[in-house]
């Protein structure tokens, strides 16, 4: 029985049998790795997606025949390739090395590899793992968002990488100072116009540089007036009101004169309105344009308003150097 055993294992193909062995190595089953005429490979083979990764296998005289595989898989047996992939290639066959090169390395490279040789007429094996590392990306992040103060504002930031990368979330403002939340999520209870602005998160794993994403958050609010201030301006000089007001979305202005409205179509008077303030212009002030006026501002989260005064003001008087008389009207 056993001389048949023999004849048996004998017919098999010395690469099936190193085949085996790695599948067996793969399952636990111990194989005869201390050996002092053993092939020694690379432990672990770590690269980035995209580069390439070169397992090297350490043999000498006493082999006769290699092979690398991949798994189960034969990738090389000497110089012949068996591998269909084209991104697999033989760097080194020599009495020293036994080497391949993986080009264009991906995640679905990763595993084990299994450099197998044959001495003495017994297969024997040693593996080595390739570990593919990725750079970090973010994959999904919170779109721009627009809220009314006093509101609760979430924002998410979903990346992928190997290894895991740490995602954080700043606020980018002068005034801000560390990090807002070191995770995937940041949650802004009740939040004010303050905090309105640019967010940014960053996904890092020291694969590559950082992945960085922004998110714009726009807070809304109603009109707030900062300043309205009363003018005195004399009969027939020109006179300026002025009304300046904060607000997301910005206010529109109205000007009113007791229950009237001022337009431009009123002569001698020009109303211009900005994001931020607005402007009466009284080109030639007369008594009818003097009394109280009243600045409203308003969007559709409300309005504010504030009285200003147009007075008759004092017209200042041009100064002048007194006339001396002359020598001939001097009295003694």
């Amino acid at each position: 029985m056993d001389t048949l055993r023999a004849r048996m294992l004998h017919s098999v193909p010395w690469f099936i049998l190193s085949g085996m062995t790695a599948m067996c190595l793969l399952q636990g089953v111990p194989v005869r790795s201390g050996d002092p005429g053993f092939p020694k490979a690379m432990d672990n083979v770590t690269v980035r997606q995209g580069d390439s990764a070169i397992l090297r296998c350490t043999v000498d005289n006493r082999v006769t025949r290699v092979a690398w595989l991949n798994r189960s898989t034969i990738l090389y047996t000497g110089n012949d390739k068996w591998s269909i992939d084209n991104r697999v290639i033989l760097v080194a066959n020599t009495k020293s090395q036994y080497s391949i090169e993986i080009q264009n390395v991906d995640i679905y490279d990763e595993g084990p590899y299994t450099c197998s040789v044959q001495t003495d007429h017994h297969p024997k094996t040693s593996r080595v793992h390739l570990i593919v590392q990725v750079p970090p990306r973010i994959v999904e992040i919170s779109s721009n968002i627009a809220v009314n103060e006093g509101n609760n504002v979430s924002l998410s930031c979903i990346a992928t990488g190997r290894p895991e990368p740490v995602v954080n979330w700043r606020y980018l403002s002068p005034k801000a100072h560390g990090f807002m939340s070191e995770d995937e999520y940041l949650e802004i209870t009740g939040i004010t116009r303050e905090q309105s602005g640019l967010y940014e998160c960053s996904a890092a794993n020291d694969v590559s540089i950082p992945d960085v994403r922004r998110v714009k958050v726009t807070v809304n609010y109603a009109p707030y007036i900062l300043d309205a201030r009363n003018i005195g301006v004399p009969l027939g000089h020109q006179g300026i009101l002025q009304c300046d007001a904060l607000a997301v979305p910005a206010a529109d202005f109205f000007w009113y004169k007791e229950d009237k409205r001022l337009t431009d179509s009123r002569k001698g008077v020009k109303v211009e309105n900005r994001e931020t303030y607005s402007r009466v212009t009284f080109f030639n002030v007369s008594e009818q344009d003097y009394g109280n006026y009243t600045c409203v501002a308003m969007n559709r989260l409300g309005h504010s308003n504030a009285s200003v005064i147009l007075f008759a003001g004092i017209e200042k008087m041009l100064s002048c150097n007194p006339v001396l008389p002359s020598e001939g009207h001097l009295q003694l």
